[in-house]
């Protein structure tokens, strides 16, 4: 069984900074792809970042870049996002996603049906 647990997330104003956490258990997760997603209300959910299983690759959309970081942490089965410079428009729901297939990297056209995700945790920026 499966499970991402996000943590991390909260009220921070612009400018501030965040760091989430997606821990996983029930996979080989040092063999799959790890990325982070994220859904405003009234919209659709959209791709944050990406990062390989070995930390090799990582990608990110142009409306984070610069001011997001993913890494991860395979001997804690664990995936992080720091979040700097954030804006009121990085108001979200974020997911954390892992890849089914191990060894591949097109989590970032992963759809809701795919992959595995977890419960997300809500990030409120300020203006």
């Amino acid at each position: 069984h499966v499970q991402l647990v996000e943590s991390g997330g909260g009220l921070v104003q612009a400018g501030g900074s965040l760091r989430l956490s997606c821990e996983a258990s029930g996979l080989t997760f040092s063999s799959v792809a790890m990325g982070w997603f994220r859904q405003a209300p009234g919209k659709e959910r959209e791709f944050v970042a990406a990062i390989s299983w070995n930390s090799g690759r990582t990608t990110y959309p142009d409306s984070v870049k610069g001011r997001f970081t993913i890494s991860r942490d395979n001997a804690r089965n664990t995936v992080y996002l720091q979040m700097n410079s954030l804006e009121p428009e990085d108001t979200a729901v974020y997911y954390c996603a892992a890849d089914r297939s191990p060894f591949s990297f097109t989590i970032a056209r992963m759809t809701s049906t795919d992959g595995y995700w977890g419960q997300g945790t809500q990030v409120t920026v300020s203006s």
